[in-house]
């Protein structure tokens, strides 16, 4: 089902896209990706190296007539992100995404598609193999890690790139060239619950959230998209005086907005017809809410088929939903300084409680180091008071724009040259590697670019053939027009 992929223009980047699909690349389990691109490397006869966290670096000389350009760092992320439906029967660990063609789209078959960042990948792979494509000498950077903690642009040393020019291919509009984004942390509180005995004269429900769009917690923060989370511990604190929680799992990964939590609760008999009844009156509530937003969302209640021997005790229960509740989700700051950018968010990405102990896990995001301690703090006040331990890891930071950089002003040019219309030069609240790598090579011109892709770290995510046509051709001119040194 591939092969309609590989007729696709530009073959060169399409084919290269497949080949990468093929291989199984979950963050944090590079390791056949890593030998799939040191192979390639070795295989074209260039210079490939990886470094002590797993990143690869390949170079490949000046092309004739461009030795007097620049050195360029052309940079992308091997990892990407694991999701699928909940109905799909996937093993990401052993199998290739299944794409397939849906008009100007390319998308997966229940998946997350990859094509963040491996359309990136797939394209300075196409350079690299080049025998007719002019460009500078090139330093080919594919890091690792880059969406669960980029632990691979952080473990880059300074000293190993030698380019001028970064030009990191990791945006996701094609008409925006951006120039700064955002940094970020994780926020996790934990804390064990006592377990009691399930009351006498009690039934078992599954209460289910589902079907919603998820979606980047950076890029899609502002759609004010449900969140899974968030939705079910609404429920649970409409029904807190009348069940007990047995067991909840909620989110998946930090950086994606969840779509689905699930809920086991007990529920004493004579309880029951009040259960019901505040159920299905928020339940209500929240799909009128999101009925525009969220129409394929729903919330189901159903009597479980096996009955659990143990819940949450009714104090520690109160203190978890009544934090959680407490608990920012969404945007949480706009910049004042930049039109429409998001500067500080969070994203309540995974929520658990089961045999005694809760765990929730948050991702804030900021463009403003100030405001992210403070988002996260906010967090940690909250958490704390509901009795858990919080800890803050994984902190990088963002990437400040350089509204005067020399390879923004060619870029800039180019765009409107080849567009008739200038490009939307912007900051995004993602989180891009430049300003991580930026802290080792401080002097590196940096820039940011790529195709359209909608719905990244979702099944929904989709890759545009024709934006991914006009991409390559940028990507080809910018190459030509690299500054002399």
């Amino acid at each position: 089902m591939n092969e309609a992929i590989r007729n696709l223009e530009p073959k060169v980047v399409w084919n290269n896209f497949a080949d990468l699909n093929a291989v199984p690349r979950p963050s944090k389990k590079e390791e056949r990706v890593i030998a799939f691109m040191k192979d390639f490397g070795q295989r074209l006869g260039l210079e490939t190296i990886e470094d002590e966290v797993g990143n690869v670096i390949i170079r490949k000389s000046a092309t004739a007539g461009m030795e007097d350009r620049k050195a360029v760092v052309m940079q992308s992320h091997l990892d990407m992100v694991h999701q699928k439906n909940n109905d799909t029967d996937f093993n990401f660990d052993t199998q290739g995404i299944e794409m397939y063609v849906d008009n100007d789209w390319v998308r997966a078959r229940g998946t997350t598609l990859g094509a963040d960042n491996g359309l990136g990948v797939a394209t300075i792979m196409a350079i690299l193999e080049s025998k007719t494509i002019a460009h500078p000498a090139l330093e080919a950077l594919f890091t690792i890690d880059e969406e669960t903690g980029m632990t691979g642009a952080m473990g880059l040393k300074g000293g190993v790139l030698k380019g001028d020019i970064l030009l990191n291919l990791d945006t996701e509009e094609d008409d925006e060239i951006g120039v700064g984004c955002a940094g970020g942390v994780d926020v996790t509180a934990t804390r064990s619950y006592v377990q009691v005995d399930t009351p006498a004269n009690s039934k078992t429900y599954t209460i289910t959230v589902k079907g919603l769009q998820g979606g980047h917690s950076g890029m899609d923060i502002i759609k004010g998209l449900g969140n899974a989370n968030k939705m079910m511990n609404r429920l649970l604190y409409a029904i807190r005086d009348v069940m007990h929680i047995a067991e909840l799992h909620g989110g998946s990964l930090r950086n994606a907005i969840p779509r689905e939590s699930v809920a086991t609760v007990v529920v004493p008999s004579v309880n029951e017809d009040v259960f019901l009844s505040e159920l299905k009156k928020i339940t209500a509530e929240i799909s009128a809410e999101y009925k525009v937003l969220e129409p394929d969302f729903s919330i189901t209640v159903e009597k479980a088929s096996a009955s659990s021997e143990k819940v949450m005790d009714t104090k520690d229960q109160t203190m978890f939903i009544n934090s959680v509740y407490g608990a920012h989700n969404g945007v949480y700051r706009m910049s004042p300084a930049i039109e429409d950018l998001v500067e500080t968010s969070n994203n309540i990405a995974k929520v658990t409680a089961e045999n005694g102990n809760i765990k929730i896990e948050c991702l804030t995001r900021s463009s403003v180091e100030s405001s992210k301690e403070d988002m996260a703090n906010a967090l940690k006040a909250v958490f704390e008071m509901g009795g858990c331990d919080v800890t803050f890891s994984g902190s990088y930071p963002g990437w400040a724009p350089n509204m005067n950089s020399p390879i923004l002003e060619v870029l800039d040019s180019i765009y409107t040259k080849m567009n008739g219309r200038k490009a939307n030069v912007a900051a995004c609240h993602a989180g891009l590697e430049c300003g991580i790598l930026g802290q080792n090579y401080p002097e590196m011109d940096m820039i940011s670019f790529g195709p359209t892709i909608k719905g990244a770290h979702s099944p929904d995510e989709r890759a545009s053939i024709s934006s991914t046509q006009k991409y390559w051709e940028f990507v080809l001119e910018i190459l030509k027009n690299i500054p002399k040194k």
